[in-house]
């Protein structure tokens, strides 16, 4: 009996690594639409996907995050700039996507602008700064893909959406996990609806990764800034010492491998360039190890884990 279940799965394994390493037909001939380009995943899949002779269309916030990717890329690469919070700005880079592609339709688009902060504790927070990252992760996201999707479709493409291994568990206050459960429910309808249509829709849920998004200086300013904004009843509970407490905390969940940005672009390029794309990729260790297995824990399992884990409010009963 067991034998028969070990073949099994063995089996099962060989046909999964030979199906996913059969790679699309002619990809000097297709076109990817990546957004959030300036830095991080964007821009080191930007100049990934240049390399394997793909047409990249590159979105990025400032012109001079455009003009350093294309000082750093072959002549097949184009910039745009776009901010995904401006649907003026949404639709004149649709058109300018649509002039670029002409018939033969956009084979990919790359859900990846996105910003983490502010987060904090929810009680530091106001409604507008939920606002602000909900904006970009997501109504950007579904503003984007709207947008674009007759070309995605008329090319029987992908749709790769960057989401987080925290729309999976929510390790912390703020918009940015919210964002994220949204990214995943938005891709799954997503996925089902355009089956019909032959178009593919996979997601990134990455651990952690060191990006100007989630760098030092720029994370703590925004947490110091929610703690400022606090109440002074809200001070008084959490105590002096809770920022520090919470930064050491967050410094100790960084892995080893933070620095490695190619463990989560393979997996975009993957869902890009593969005949049988994965529907959710999970890269970094600490993503298949710790944070997903916590998804599927028990609720009051993972609420003990954070609650001996994250550092305790003064007043805490």
């Amino acid at each position: 009996m067991w034998l028969y279940l070990v073949v099994l799965v063995v089996l099962y394994y060989i046909l999964r690594w030979y199906r996913e390493r059969q790679v699309v037909s002619h990809l000097q001939d297709k076109f990817v639409f990546i957004t959030g380009c300036d830095s991080g995943l964007g821009n080191q899949l930007a100049r990934q996907l240049d390399l394997r002779g793909l047409r990249v269309l590159a979105a990025c916030l400032t012109e001079q995050g455009a003009e350093q990717l294309r000082n750093q890329t072959s002549d097949r690469l184009q910039t745009v700039i776009l901010d995904v919070t401006k649907t003026e700005n949404v639709a004149a880079t649709t058109n300018w996507v649509k002039e670029s592609v002409g018939d033969r339709g956009l084979w990919g688009l790359v859900n990846n602008a996105g910003i983490c902060t502010p987060t904090a504790p929810n009680e530091w927070l106001t409604k507008q700064d939920f606002v602000k990252i909900l904006d970009v992760n997501l109504l950007g996201v579904i503003d984007v893909t709207l947008s674009l999707l007759p070309l995605v479709r008329k090319a029987r493409g992908r749709v790769v959406n960057v989401s987080s291994v925290l729309g999976r568990v929510v390790l912390n206050g703020g918009g940015y996990s919210i964002s994220k459960y949204g990214v995943e429910a938005f891709s799954d309808s997503l996925r089902r609806e355009l089956s019909y249509f032959g178009v593919k829709v996979a997601m990134i849920e990455p651990g952690y990764f060191v990006t100007n998004m989630t760098k030092g200086k720029g994370f703590i300013g925004n947490l110091q800034a929610s703690w400022n904004q606090a109440s002074p009843e809200v001070k008084e509970l959490y105590g002096d010492n809770f920022v520090a407490d919470f930064l050491k905390t967050m410094n100790l969940m960084k892995p080893p491998w933070a620095q490695n940005l190619s463990l989560a672009t393979d997996c975009m390029e993957h869902a890009l360039t593969a005949c049988h794309p994965r529907t959710r990729y999970s890269p970094g260790w600490d993503a298949k190890f710790l944070y997903l297995p916590m998804s599927y824990l028990p609720s009051f399992l993972v609420d003990l884990l954070v609650y001996w884990c994250f550092p305790q409010p003064d007043k805490a009963l």
